[in-house]
């Protein structure tokens, strides 16, 4: 069985001030502080998560 992909994010923007469903989505995908980092299955609805908030986390390169 192939092995199942990851992505690392990486908050790297705050939730001060931002919509409630923005600081809900980084709060679903693990995130809540700055540089807080987690690794995540790569799936489609992950994916729209991230693209959610793309303007407060990255995708780290390991």
């Amino acid at each position: 069985m192939a092995d199942k992909k990851t992505l690392v994010v990486r908050q790297t923007g705050s939730q001060i001030r931002r919509p409630k469903d923005q600081a809900a989505t980084l709060k679903g995908l693990g995130l809540g502080r700055i540089g807080k980092e987690r690794e995540l299955e790569d799936t489609p609805a992950v994916r729209g998560m991230i693209r959610k908030v793309a303007h407060m986390v990255e995708i780290v390169e390991k």
